[in-house]
């Protein structure tokens, strides 16, 4: 038998400063993406404002009976390419969400075994992880087509 076995299959315990550490590691990185997603929902606000705008001067154009000329097409292509980037928000938003909830359970799984259950009611909560590996299965984007879920 190793030393580095635990004994009588029973798990190895953490060290209870390690157990805190890496418990704090997880929080911190789960704090950072709930800031990544405002930022990028910041973002998709100035995109929905430069769709909007695009949208606006597409309808001026044709409403003017215009042929489509280079400009009108340029306007065109910048409405797609604002359609492509809140297709990437709204797939970045599930990605966010679903690597925060598996940081949750993994610091909440470390504090419970760590700490053990300290409340006198009952066992220590731990938030249920994903039941999904991944909830978006997209790599890459074009224009008008994503597949959410």
């Amino acid at each position: 038998m190793s030393y580095d076995e635990p004994v009588d299959n029973a798990p190895a315990e953490m060290p209870l400063l390690l157990a805190a550490e890496l418990q704090d590691h997880l929080m911190t990185a789960s704090n950072d993406l709930e800031r990544l997603q405002r930022l990028l929902d910041d973002a998709c606000i100035v995109l929905m404002e430069g769709f909007h705008g695009t949208a606006g001067q597409l309808s001026d154009v044709i409403d003017q009976g215009h042929a489509i000329t280079p400009h009108l097409e340029e306007v065109r292509q910048t409405l797609y390419r604002t359609v492509t980037a809140l297709q990437f928000q709204d797939m970045a938003t599930q990605l966010i969400a679903h690597t925060n909830k598996r940081l949750r359970n993994c610091a909440d799984q470390i504090a419970r075994d760590a700490l053990g259950d300290d409340d006198p009611d009952g066992a220590a909560v731990v938030v249920d992880a994903p039941m999904k590996p991944n909830p978006v299965t997209q790599d890459e984007m074009d224009a008008g087509s994503v597949e959410l879920f």
